[in-house]
């Protein structure tokens, strides 16, 4: 049996402990252990999933193959980079970077070097996801709602991702799903945010006209008191109705003069799960053959995406600066 793949992750809060503690349970990966700038909180996740605690990032970095980086945005450039200088595989957690810059100069880096680096878009793991891809040929309008409450305060920081616009922090998922289902050039955006909480957007809203005439609307928000993950896509002989969070979902099909209602088959596993596998099936790839391997969400999916969520924020700010 070929020598397992080594991880660690950088990062344990709200996300990054479950990184850690899924990495445990895939078969071809050793955690080898984990890094936060907090030392408390990182013992108290090494204690509760078993693992070692490492004081600098070189160190963990120097025992690891690749790593998962879950630390706040505005450090992912420069954590990636070094460790990209470092010859390590990189799982980013979204959005890649927080400029296109910063995300360029990253697989610029990791391109010299071979490297793998993917993108913690989750979404694209979801259950109800593997249906739409099957199912979603021809989209002509789709309309995505990405709600949740504000995030609770944090020592010293603030809250988890209000560093960035919602545009970066939530609404990068449904800009990433978009532009995987529809597969056209972006021909116009119009959008418009407000701060509410935050320095900058807690809400907003863009409208994306494609080439090919298909529409997307999104909207995301993170200060609305109750969670909300819907994703509807229009086409021309069916309407997809489908919800992230409990994974459940409903498919109208024209039959005739009559239209028929169904529940979307859906296989239930954990995104997150799929998402981490998919990261170490690609550096097992890539060791095993010398050949990059297709991700299911490359740092080239990562820089698409953010590209248009820089888009949709200059145009919210042309009307609206901060």
């Amino acid at each position: 049996m070929a020598d397992k793949v080594k991880v660690g992750v950088l990062g344990v809060g709200a996300l990054g402990r479950h990184h850690a503690r899924l990495y445990k349970e895939i078969q071809g990966a050793e955690l080898v252990g984990i890094y936060d700038s907090d030392i408390a909180r990182a013992r108290e996740i090494a204690a509760e999933i078993g693992t070692e605690v490492f004081e600098n990032v070189a160190d963990l970095a120097a025992k690891v193959d690749g790593l998962s980086i879950a630390v706040p945005t505005n450090f992912h450039h420069r954590v990636a980079s070094d460790l990209l200088k470092m010859n390590k595989h990189l799982l980013i957690e979204k959005p890649i970077t927080e400029t296109i810059a910063e995300a360029e100069e990253l697989l610029a880096e990791a391109n010299k070097r071979h490297l793998v680096v993917s993108v913690g878009h989750v979404e694209r793991f979801n259950p109800v996801i593997s249906y739409l891809e099957l199912k979603a040929d021809n989209p002509r309008f789709i309309e995505c709602h990405r709600m949740s409450p504000y995030p609770p305060p944090r020592p010293g920081m603030l809250p988890r991702g209000t560093e960035v616009s919602v545009v970066l922090d939530l609404m990068i998922h449904d800009i990433d799903m978009v532009l995987n289902l529809v597969k056209s050039k972006v021909e116009s955006v119009d959008a418009v945010g407000i701060p509410v909480l935050s320095p900058t957007e807690d809400i907003a809203n863009a409208r994306i006209t494609f080439a090919n005439g298909c529409v997307a609307n999104l909207t995301a928000s993170r200060v609305t008191p109750e969670p909300l993950r819907k994703i509807r896509v229009f086409q021309r002989d069916c309407y997809i109705s489908l919800d992230y969070m409990d994974r459940s979902g409903e498919v109208f099909t024209r039959a005739g003069v009559k239209i028929s209602r169904e529940e979307v088959p859906v296989e239930d596993h954990n995104a997150l799960l799929k998402e981490l596998e998919d990261f170490v099936a690609g550096i097992v790839h890539l060791r095993e053959t010398g050949d990059m391997p297709k991700m299911k969400v490359s740092g080239e999916h990562g820089l698409a995406a953010l590209r248009l969520a820089d888009e949709i924020i200059r145009k919210i700010r042309i009307t609206n600066p901060l």
